[in-house]
């Protein structure tokens, strides 16, 4: 390797000496990092740990964030994959996860910050060693956005799908390892879904308004341990408190600042919506996520909204971060 000029050091004892400090800095801080990105990968070797995958929205970033994803892992095998926003499956792998070890992935909607790379993720599973069926479950579809089954069959049917190349993960045929086995969520008003369960986790879903889209919040129990993704949404007529009651950790997305109007407002909720919602789950930890520009650098006051409410500890995520329960 050849170093920057001003590296090579001068014939006298000074210049070694300073060369070789500036040298030995080189190496210590990428060792550092080099353990960081080690500790990031083994978010979940014991236990339960929540790890972040996409922390953004639909944006295209200067802070470099993916869209909204999640994993929860087991004892060092990642076992729900929540949403699948664009950028993930980079996260993913650098997660150290491995796709064969998914027990199911769940959608909240689909808007393309919280499913665009799904195709990715099947795509790469052709190269891997899964052999089980992978069941998929979202929300039913209306006039606007696909149910999960027609999501699928969107992507990948046969002659008509985007990705049709790669039907043999939804249909019949014997030539894929395995297959995707899509479920609508038929979950309205306030009744609560819990249609899954296997010996490692029970999953739970509840209907929340997201503007006119379909949408889903979700719950996790696992391993004696318990999280609920709010998903996106824009208030609460009493589902996600319900859904989200005694929950270790609540994934609630702060898209839009305090007195946001319009749009905005119509799909997601404000700080102080978040605070009455952690406050009435009593949930242990708070988690805030899909961190858009419009709240980015609104840290402090978002805390203090929802602290008016919610006593409990409060994390803003960044893609990668690891939580546990």
């Amino acid at each position: 390797m050849r170093l920057p000029r001003h590296f090579v050091p001068r014939n006298d004892g000074d210049g070694v000496k300073d060369f070789l400090e500036k040298f030995s800095l080189i190496v210590l801080t990428g060792l550092i990092l080099s353990w960081a990105n080690l500790a990031r990968s083994d978010c979940g070797a014991n236990g339960v740990a929540l790890q972040v995958l996409g922390s953004g929205g639909p944006e295209i970033m200067q802070t470099r964030r993916a869209s909204s994803s999640y994993l929860v892992w087991l004892n060092g095998k990642a076992r729900l994959l929540v949403d699948a926003g664009g950028g993930s499956a980079v996260n993913f792998g650098r997660s150290g996860a491995v796709f064969k070890d998914l027990d199911a992935i769940v959608f909240s909607h689909f808007h393309v910050d919280h499913s665009a790379d799904l195709p990715v993720y099947v795509k790469a599973s052709w190269f891997g060693d899964r052999t089980r069926e992978l069941p998929l479950f979202g929300p039913t579809g209306n006039r606007l956005m696909p149910s999960m089954r027609e999501f699928m069959t969107a992507m990948f049917g046969d002659k008509r799908g985007a990705f049709h190349y790669l039907s043999d993960f939804i249909d019949t045929s014997p030539t894929s390892a395995y297959k995707l086995k899509a479920q609508d969520i038929v979950a309205t008003g306030k009744k609560r879904w819990s249609g899954f369960h296997n010996t490692r986790m029970h999953l739970s879903a509840i209907p929340v308004h997201h503007g006119p889209v379909p949408a889903l919040a979700w719950r996790v129990d696992i391993a004696g341990h318990s999280i609920t993704f709010s998903g996106d949404m824009n208030g609460d007529n009493h589902t996600l408190v319900k859904l989200a009651a005694g929950s270790d950790l609540l994934v609630a997305h702060n898209a839009i600042p305090e007195g946001a109007t319009g749009v905005a407002r119509r799909l997601h909720m404000p700080p102080s919506v978040i605070g009455k919602i952690a406050a009435g789950a009593r949930v242990k930890q708070l988690v805030l996520s899909h961190r858009m520009q419009r709240t980015l650098g609104r840290e402090a006051q978002t805390r203090q909204i929802i602290e008016q409410d919610y006593r409990g500890p409060i994390e803003f995520a960044d893609d990668l971060d690891c939580f546990r329960p």
